[in-house]
């Protein structure tokens, strides 16, 4: 993958890589930024959050769930001080649907944390990350819970 970005003044850059498209990065005021775009850590939990995500869809398609919303939530922590690095997250997948079966949710978070998902693998090398699900039928939360990696 190549990626560029380019300055265009304060603190805002636009960048591209292999795909063409472009996303824009800034900063807040007080640290000169514009506050017009995304932060770069933000881009970095948002990537997260849409690699796994878009696994997680793709599989219970595959399992021809009936999946009628779905929201990928990454709460990120971070360390205090600089370089303010992530210390820990939890990623919380939100489903909506009727009749959602929760042991093939289940596979797919799985299958997304151990084999897919490249970001969620080499973003869990720096740092360690709890994965909840909790699965809507309407707007009653009907199942929750937390996927464990097996024991080494």
């Amino acid at each position: 993958m190549q990626a560029v970005l380019t300055w265009k003044g304060r603190m805002t850059f636009v960048g591209s890589a292999d795909s063409g498209h472009e996303v824009t990065i800034d900063s807040d005021a007080g640290v000169g930024g514009d506050d017009s775009a995304a932060r770069p850590m933000e881009l970095i939990a948002l990537g997260l959050a849409g690699c796994t995500g878009m696994d997680v869809i793709s599989i219970l398609r595959k399992k021809q769930q009936q999946v009628t919303g779905f929201d990928v939530k990454v709460s990120a922590e971070r360390a205090p001080e600089h370089p303010k690095v992530f210390t820990k997250a939890v990623i919380t997948y939100a489903l909506h649907g009727q009749g959602l079966d929760e042991a093939a949710l289940v596979r797919a978070i799985e299958l997304s944390a151990l084999k897919y998902c490249p970001a969620q693998a080499m973003l869990n090398k720096a740092f360690p990350m709890e994965l909840r699900y909790q699965i809507y039928e309407g707007d009653v939360l009907a199942k929750e819970g937390t996927w464990q990696p097996p024991a080494a």
